[in-house]
């Protein structure tokens, strides 16, 4: 664990750097990073390569987050260029005022310190969480998956060789290489070198990160979003917006995973909605009543709807309006990203008051929960708690505040 230890001051003692570093200097070293990533596409596609053919008995969900591409490259740079055109969140004075025996005191925002996030099987993951860190002044310790290790390597070395050459000190960026989880659990002790602990990934990495955790912990979540279909829905609308969820990239925390149908909709809606997510390869499960009216498809468990299931599966259940859709929701849901089509205001409103997630969308796709699609430039991932940060952790989810007050010598 020692060389954990020594890498994780290296990074703290490094963290002044990044933190005194003005926009420009800043824009300037994101934009050497994604010149970087296209010219190295070669180097890092054939060591992505070898993480897939080590991974090539997992699940597809884990290869497709796994796997890159010239396609997932080049995004991952233009993902790094857009973070340059957003504004800088550090230095901003947030409040100002004058309090009566003179003093001058203002809130002033500031980088976090030192960041460490424990993720898994995504490499894109590394290069967007650089880029947050760098353009909020934070310095990085990254500890990805066994999964992923030469993908993650390389993306690393390509970066910080390039800040080098290009007169920078890169000494900000960590990667943790130690991928076993005595090694993680060494890493969550190790307060005095870091300031916030963010774990991306699956619900059993995320809870063992918030249970053992000694660094402050901002918890992203699992995924299992809902769309409610209510009574005044516009019923196509509802099928694209459930086929676009569920089919445009299952393996992703914002896919959909539990669809919602009214009762007084279900013998007009619900057979052709299943028919469609048969014929696209996948599997519904139904409570009892969806099963009465699509005798074809399997009974789900209870476990079912507590399920993200990260691949081409859905559950289906009946609910008697929008309470009973509201009620189901706050039961099961991860707290991450809902949906209700309808027309019916009324109801719009009680959903979006009373579903306690931390996105809810009218009429329109969960898919859309990411950093890049909020504008942010780039996520480090999506928080599904209250306190500090809900939702996209982009720019300004990545900073803190101090206040600045300025006296003539008072004394209290």
């Amino acid at each position: 664990m020692k060389d954990i230890l020594e890498l994780c001051k290296s990074v703290k003692s490094n963290s002044g750097y990044i933190a005194s570093l003005t926009t420009a200097q800043k824009n300037d070293m994101l934009n050497v990073i994604a010149s970087a990533l296209v010219k190295n596409e070669k180097a890092i596609l054939d060591a992505n390569k070898k993480d897939l053919e080590l991974n090539s008995d997992k699940p597809k969900h884990i290869l497709d987050r796994l796997a890159l591409n010239s396609e997932r490259i080049l995004a991952m740079a233009d993902g790094v260029k857009k973070v340059i055109d957003l504004p800088d969140p550090i230095g901003k004075v947030i409040e100002d005022w004058t309090v009566p025996n003179g003093l001058n005191i203002k809130k002033v925002s500031v980088p976090l310190g030192v960041i460490a996030i424990i993720y898994e099987a995504r490499p894109n993951v590394t290069v967007d969480t650089i880029a947050l860190a760098l353009k909020t002044g934070n310095a990085i310790v990254l500890r990805g998956s066994k999964d992923a290790i030469n993908s993650n390597t390389i993306l690393t070395s390509v970066i910080k060789d390039a800040l080098s050459k290009a007169g920078y000190n890169s000494g900000f960026i960590g990667l943790v290489t130690d991928t076993t989880r005595d090694g993680a659990n060494y890493l969550m002790t190790l307060r005095d070198c870091i300031d916030v602990l963010v774990p991306r990934g699956s619900a059993n990495l995320i809870n063992t990160v918030v249970q053992n955790s000694k660094i402050p912990v901002i918890e992203t979540g699992a995924g299992n979003c809902h769309a409610y279909i209510h009574a005044t829905a516009d019923l196509e609308m509802a099928k694209k917006i459930i086929l676009n969820g569920k089919l445009s990239r299952p393996s992703v925390c914002n896919a959909l995973e539990s669809l919602l149908v009214d009762k007084t909709i279900t013998a007009k809606f619900l057979p052709d909605i299943i028919k469609e997510l048969n014929a696209k390869g996948v599997e519904v499960l139904g409570c009892g009543e969806a099963v009465k009216i699509c005798p074809t498809i399997p009974l789900a468990t209870e476990d079912d709807f507590y399920t993200e299931f990260l691949s081409l599966k859905i559950a289906v259940k009946v609910v008697n309006g929008v309470d009973d859709a509201i009620n189901h929701i706050n039961k099961y849901s991860t707290k991450h990203s809902e949906v209700i089509v309808a027309k019916d205001t009324k109801a719009t409103e009680k959903f979006l008051n009373l579903v306690d997630s931390a996105c809810v969308y009218v009429n329109a796709s969960t898919r859309f929960t990411d950093g890049f699609e909020f504008g942010f430039g780039a996520e480090l991932g999506i928080s599904t708690q209250k306190l500090h940060a809900r939702g996209p952790l982009g720019l300004q989810q990545l900073t803190s505040q101090k206040y600045v007050v300025q006296g003539t010598g008072q004394v209290r």
